[in-house]
């Protein structure tokens, strides 16, 4: 399929992350953009501010008559139900309609593509490497899962010839892209509705890391069952972070690569996992051929991903962090990087499971997870693409957790009951539409 004989692109679920930052390339390279999704939100606000046409009715009325077969891209995203008219209007009229992903395959074909995969740490690590070679003056595009704090942006840059993308895993996805190099931090069950079971997941992710030709140019975290190049911190890998310290909240830590050891490295997100993000975007960088001097001191700059550990009032005396975690092992590292930067102080969570399949996969992990809040305060189940299940409910999960201090909460009553609380540390965590709420959130606590 040749792009250049494109004038018009079409999405259904235009504001979905992935989707809005292919909008955003698109209307950028001078295609005419427009399109459909279910509800407002602050990203379709955006789009449409942008000078991009966006409709909330499926109607297939609303359809340019100028956006003829011929000359239309249709670009669907997995959420949306088959029964969708406007998509099966185009289906039958037989214009081209494709995956999100299919669509990053073929735009990234033709450049030197750098491509990170896992089931988590996929969009810092891919906003981190975007970030790294944008500020290093490498001639890039990356399109990404989260608005970068710094570009307040789901897309950097504008490059021609090289190109950052998250290989995502959900339905197979990635296996569309042809990755130059890539970086897999993660093969944790997830997606279980599509893959059945954890051995199929880790299939998947053999046969994306088997796209990567070049072994020295694939990297894995340290431990997992793959063949390539080791990043981790204080281990045996050929990537390895150590000397780490904590100073004035940021990390201050020494690399030794293949070739050279990178003294007092700056970085500003807390967490583990965090460091293990940027560790895995030096490797990237660094193997691709980007001075360590420019890596380092992009790393230093950079302020990280809405909804990822971000910081919404941050005083001596309170503070309130919202994270799109939405799996145990998201949940945890959110908890591990919490205890780190506020020892002792008494942390309240809020949860908002996301999807029904994915509750009833994890139940017994997500209790366990939440248990090591102070206090939870547990929200209705997100149902996002699906219908309810027979039993999977979030009193469900409540029950399970084993923390005395806890309880379901509705939406219209969350507000009240974190304003009334006084614990000194407050997360939101969820990939729900709790994440709309946050503005209103702080508002609330600032006050």
């Amino acid at each position: 399929m040749n792009l250049n004989q494109i004038h018009n692109v079409y999405f259904i679920g235009i504001g979905g992350i992935g989707m809005s930052a292919l909008a955003r390339y698109f209307k950028f390279i001078g295609k005419k953009v427009t399109g459909y999704d279910k509800t407002p939100t602050m990203l379709t606000d955006e789009l449409v501010a942008s000078g991009i046409a966006i409709h909330f009715e499926d109607d297939v009325r609303q359809i340019p008559t100028d956006f003829t077969k011929e000359n239309t891209l249709v670009i669907i995203t997995p959420a949306v139900p088959k029964t969708h008219s406007e998509w099966n209007y185009f289906l039958d009229n037989e214009y081209v309609v494709k995956k999100r992903a299919e669509v990053l395959g073929i735009i990234t074909k033709d450049t030197y593509c750098f491509a990170v995969a896992g089931t988590h740490g996929k969009t810092t690590t891919s906003s981190i490497l975007g970030h790294v070679l944008h500020e290093s003056g490498v001639d890039v595009t990356a399109f990404l899962g989260g608005i970068v704090e710094n570009y307040n942006s789901n897309l950097i840059g504008t490059g021609k010839t090289i190109t950052v993308v998250e290989a995502d895993e959900f339905d197979r996805s990635f296996l569309h892209l042809h990755p130059n190099l890539a970086c897999i931090t993660s093969m944790d069950a997830d997606h279980l509705d599509i893959y059945g079971d954890d051995a199929s997941i880790k299939a998947s992710f053999q046969e994306f890391a088997d796209k990567v030709e070049d072994k020295s140019n694939l990297f894995v975290i340290n431990g997992l069952p793959l063949e390539g190049i080791t990043v981790g911190v204080n281990d045996g890998s050929k990537f390895v972070a150590h000397n780490v310290r904590i100073i004035d909240g940021w990390y201050v830590f020494d690399v030794t690569t293949p070739t050279e050891e990178i003294k007092d490295i700056k970085f500003g997100l807390p967490g583990k996992h965090n460091l293990t993000n940027a560790l895995l975007a030096l490797a990237m960088a660094s193997t691709y051929g980007t001075p360590t001097v420019a890596i380092a001191k992009a790393l230093a700059t950079f302020k990280g991903v809405k909804r990822r550990f971000s910081f919404q009032i941050r005083k001596p005396e309170f503070v309130y962090i919202d994270d799109y975690a939405h799996h145990p092992t998201e949940i945890n590292a959110v908890h591990q990087a919490v205890r780190e930067l506020y020892p002792g102080k008494r942390v309240l969570a809020v949860f908002q499971p996301h999807l029904f399949s994915r509750t009833r996969d994890f139940v017994d992990d997500f209790a366990k997870s939440l248990s090591q809040f102070d206090e939870v305060l547990l929200m209705d189940i997100y149902p996002a693409r699906e219908l309810p299940m027979e039993g999977v409910t979030s009193q469900w999960l409540l029950d399970k957790i084993e923390n005395p201090n806890k309880k379901l909460v509705q939406k219209n009553e969350l507000i009240g009951l974190l304003k009334a609380s006084d614990a000194p540390v407050i997360v939101t965590i969820g990939a729900g539409d709790v994440g709309e709420m946050v503005p209103e959130i702080k508002n609330a606590l600032d006050a």
